[in-house]
């Protein structure tokens, strides 16, 4: 079994060059969006890296699957290093709330096109699905802190108005609600931990 790998930046937009040389090579132009940890480590300083690629791509799936395949296997990463886990996160807004960040290898020769979330998309999908406890809550936690600072949210009202603005309001879930309540009366009130 390969080992996990920790993608920063660099190691992230290397391993999308490789998708996209070879999707190009292939005579393929596949479009990516790119949710989660990976679009904010490639959007933002304070992110420094993620654990995988979450991420959706509707055509060409065979193909892209064997090429993620073939890269995670040379480079000795997990198989499933991009997945597309993250598909029950997205809102029926989805395709007006991305824009381009990246054609790769180059805007000549076009091979793979990375799509991310708006901010204001990201921060919803972030709260939606943040995790309570474990391991992974404080950085679920972290990534929510930032992005409200990026879009300027200073309170639970505003940030459950821009989950709202994305999500109805009947899935989004009690845990969530909470979780706002919990992380934004810290910064109402000035809590700095």
């Amino acid at each position: 079994m390969a080992a996990a790998k920790i993608f920063d930046r660099d190691t992230l937009k290397q391993a999308l060059q490789d998708l996209g040389r070879r999707a190009y090579a292939l005579g393929k132009t596949v479009e990516l969006s790119i949710y989660g940890g990976s679009a904010l480590t490639l959007s933002y300083d304070w992110r420094l890296a993620t654990k995988d690629v979450d991420a959706v791509f509707e055509a060409d799936r065979l193909m892209v699957r064997r090429l993620v395949a073939d890269i995670a296997l040379e480079n000795g990463w997990d198989a499933n290093w991009l997945n597309d886990g993250v598909k029950g996160f997205l809102s029926n807004a989805d395709a007006d709330s991305k824009q381009l960040f990246g054609t790769y290898p180059s805007e000549a020769e076009p091979g793979l096109r990375v799509m991310l979330p708006k901010p204001e998309y990201l921060f919803a999908m972030k709260c939606r699905a943040m995790r309570v406890g474990g391991a992974d809550a404080s950085a679920d936690i972290d990534d929510i802190r930032h992005l409200a600072t990026e879009i300027g949210v200073r309170g639970a009202e505003q940030a459950l108005a821009i989950v709202s603005a994305f999500y109805p309001r009947q899935v989004i879930e009690a845990k969530t609600q909470f979780g706002i309540e919990e992380i934004f009366g810290e910064i109402d009130t000035g809590d700095s931990r």
